[in-house]
């Protein structure tokens, strides 16, 4: 119960389609979803093995909650290894597609191989089959979903798709699904191009069986009630998204700026949740257009948004002027405040360009602000740009970049490859702002002394989303701590990365966090799935998923010397705000961390660790 189950393998190269059994033994110690699908992947794939050749193996995964009456229960992650890291990679997306792939009676889907020539899968219940794609191949996201939807002509179908960023190997490109919902970090959509699979499609009609109907529905409905009487998930969220964040960040100096040169944003406000509902224009209508929930959500956080046509002009790209996945916190800061673009219709418009093209914005942005300071320096030229002067605080030189890079043309195709890889070829490789290659979000570690040792440490590279001390540090969530502290720090990071371990892999949404703690989700995890969860088990579930992303990362050729941070964050002190003359005390909290984690000087886990997690 609360699992379905049920595996589809589908081989590429074979064109075949195979439904397998679960294994059970696996989901009683990894639960589903994150910790289910890295397990089947540690087991299927070498690690060192070329993320885009056909012998790395691509897996959308559920979680046993997915598909269920819990709140946020849309969630799904799609696990491989990643393209632009070459580490364990595991994106998380939510809107309507991975409920539609649990209702269908899947658990998840397990691709291997690669097609001679572009296909998608179908799934309809318990049929499955691949179909050709070579009339979607060479559209966007968008263009594909609308081709799929009038093929079927079923309003209820799900895709999730990548656009040319996914099939010209852009590696940081993405999967959106339901149009502008995304599995969004790690280069996972490049993966799916390298195999020709263009899109999933699925409607599923089963449902999904839980152990205790009648306990599970009056947990759901009690930990409802906790949700809305909250301040941030029953207020703040649903009012201004993530972006509530973007003024509180930038108060606490501890807002990236013009690639991390500074902490602070004199155009913050400008661009923040607050600014998206100020009217605008002659006809006075604001950015956002109204909030969105994903299945089952009761907290409605998402954005629908709009370009004002009247400011910003989209030469013959009347779909721009219409409403799309606006923008949250997190794409707002890397394509405004990291690159210095204070417009907020610029950003709306790049935004939009990220999600009809299929990449991540994050990293998107992150590499344009390297390349605008290597620009200012000099290094990189209007010889390079095809004429784009790329100066910090220029809307068009950002959304010219946007359009580029996702049709992984002209400058975009060095773009493309993240800015690790592009600080490299020009020679200023301490330009890039990334850990194990991927670029470090809206929270600068040295006004955020707690996130410098997420950062340094997560396993798929540079990650808010693996340990939120945001929520403790700033938030005050579930006790305050002080930013800009190191003392107590690793044992906070530790408790934060174990937890969301275990959270991403019930199949339920992160955000509820800010409300809930384990204590909320092992109770409706009991209810649903067979077997006794506690607090306990689910506490050891989520160290036991860490501990096997870890093996995974070492066997691939990581080690203790990439848990860093850019020079930038342990040598330049913040230069305004409340962390004026502070550094990362990365130096200090990690040998800390090691000890707490059960690892050696080295970090890898000893062998008491590995006995007594079963690894």
């Amino acid at each position: 119960m609360g699992w379905q189950k049920k595996i589809l393998r589908v081989n590429l190269t074979e064109g075949s389609c195979k439904a397998e059994p679960l294994n059970m033994e696996w989901a009683a110690d990894y639960l589903g979803q994150r910790g289910l699908a890295t397990k089947y992947l540690s087991e299927e794939i070498d690690p060192k093995v070329d993320p885009l050749s056909p012998d790395n193996k691509l897996i959308f995964a559920t979680g046993p909650l997915t598909g269920t009456a819990a709140s946020t229960s849309a969630r799904y992650s799609v696990i491989t290894k990643g393209a632009l890291t070459g580490a364990i990679a595991c994106s998380n997306s939510g809107g309507y597609f991975g409920a539609e792939l649990k209702m269908a009676g899947w658990d998840m889907v397990i691709f291997e191989g690669k097609s001679d020539k572009p296909v998608y899968l179908y799934i309809n219940d318990d049929k499955a089959e691949l179909v050709s794609a070579e009339d979607l191949w060479g559209k966007s996201v968008w263009e594909a979903d609308e081709m799929l939807h009038r093929k079927y002509q079923d309003p209820l179908l799900r895709v999730s798709a990548i656009g040319k960023a996914g099939e010209e190997g852009v590696l940081y490109a993405c999967i959106v699904n339901d149009k502008h919902r995304a599995a969004g970090r790690s280069g996972v959509g490049a993966v799916m191009g390298s195999k020709n699979l263009k899109a999933i499609a699925v409607r599923g009609t089963q449902g999904v069986a839980v152990k205790d109907p009648a306990g599970f529905m009056q947990t759901v409905a009690e930990k409802k009630q906790v949700l809305a009487e909250n301040a941030v998930t029953g207020q703040g969220l649903p009012t201004y998204g993530t972006q509530v964040l973007m003024n509180v960040i930038n108060e606490v100096g501890a807002l990236p700026t013009r690639n991390a040169g500074e902490v602070q944003f004199e155009g913050a406000g400008k661009i923040s949740g607050e600014a998206m509902h100020e009217p605008r224009g002659s006809q006075g209508k604001p950015n956002l257009i109204t909030n969105q929930a994903c299945f089952g959500c009761t907290i409605a956080c998402g954005r629908i948004a709009q370009v004002d046509k009247e400011h910003y002009t989209v030469v013959n790209r009347p779909e721009y002027w219409g409403a799309s996945g606006g923008l949250e916190y997190e794409n707002a800061w890397s394509l405004g405040a990291d690159t210095g673009v204070d417009d907020l219709d610029a950003l709306t418009f790049a935004n939009f360009i990220c999600n009809e093209q299929g990449f991540d914005p994050i990293t998107f942005g992150a590499t344009v602000a390297a390349a605008m300071e290597l620009y200012e320096m000099g290094v990189i030229t209007d010889e390079d740009t095809g004429g784009v002067a790329l100066k910090f605080g220029s809307a068009e030189a950002l959304t010219a970049m946007a359009e580029l890079t996702g049709r992984n043309e002209g400058f975009g195709e060095i773009l493309g490859l993240g800015s690790k890889r592009m600080c490299e070829k020009y020679g200023h490789p301490e330009l890039s702002m990334s850990v194990k290659g991927q670029e470090f979000p809206a929270y600068d570690p040295r006004g955020i002394q707690g996130m410098g040792l997420t950062y340094a440490t997560s396993n798929r590279g540079a990650c808010h989303l693996r340990s939120y001390t945001v929520a403790s540090e700033i938030l005050g969530i579930p006790e305050k701590t002080d930013p800009l502290a190191t003392e107590g720090k690793a044992g906070l990071v530790k408790a934060f990365q174990d937890a969301t371990a275990a959270v991403d892999s019930t199949g339920l949404c992160l955000f509820t966090t800010f409300a809930w703690s384990l204590d909320d989700f092992y109770p409706q995890v009991d209810a649903a799935c067979e077997g006794e969860w506690t607090l306990d088990k689910l506490v050891e579930v989520g160290e036991r998923i860490w501990n096997l992303e870890r093996q995974f990362n070492l066997a691939a050729g990581f080690t203790g010397k990439d848990d860093t941070l850019p020079k930038r964050m342990l040598k330049d002190a913040a230069k305004t705000g409340p962390a004026e003359g502070k550094v990362s005390g990365l130096k200090e909290m990690l040998p800390e961390y090691y000890e707490l984690r059960g690892w050696d000087e080295g970090g890898v886990p000893t062998a008491e660790t590995l006995q007594r997690l079963g690894l």
